[in-house]
């Protein structure tokens, strides 16, 4: 996502079980990896750890499966050389996109950047503002007596 993402080549913690059932290899289990972005109110950097539940059947070539099922629709168990494999890049890529906040704030308390200045406002003076003349009336400050003048 654009303001958090696990980083190309972050360490996963997976603890994951496949299973060979009739249709195929059911992988069931869990991924961990390091996340980092920005907070969407102060754009300053965060880090923390996304963590996910992976359910995925991979289909056996030739399966009921495999032959009722679209392209898309189901992972295939894939031939190395003489070894059956599992790719699991896909399936973690998806859990993780979904699991990963929308907008990650660097905590509950927040309150972002000045609207004007975009000072961050957790770290700005007390009482920080900017005093702003409604554009629609800007013209009318023109004719405003200066400050002082008793005539």
């Amino acid at each position: 996502l654009e303001l958090m993402a696990v980083g190309e080549g972050a360490p996963l913690e997976m603890n994951l079980r496949l299973e060979s059932v009739s249709e195929g290899v059911l992988v069931t289990g869990t991924v961990k990896a390091p996340t980092s972005g920005e907070c969407a109110r102060c754009l300053q950097s965060i880090h923390g750890e996304v963590g996910i539940d992976l359910t995925e059947l991979f289909a056996y070539p030739d399966s009921t499966t495999d032959e009722t099922a679209d392209a898309d629709e189901v992972a295939r168990v894939g031939r190395d050389g003489g070894a059956e494999t599992v790719d699991l890049e896909q399936p973690i890529i998806d859990a993780v996109g979904v699991a990963l906040p929308f907008s990650p704030v660097c905590g509950s308390d927040c309150v972002g950047l000045c609207q004007q200045c975009g000072v961050p406002l957790g770290s700005a003076e007390p009482g920080h503002h900017h005093d702003q003349i409604d554009p629609r009336w800007a013209k009318l400050a023109e004719f405003r007596e200066p400050a002082g003048d008793d005539s």
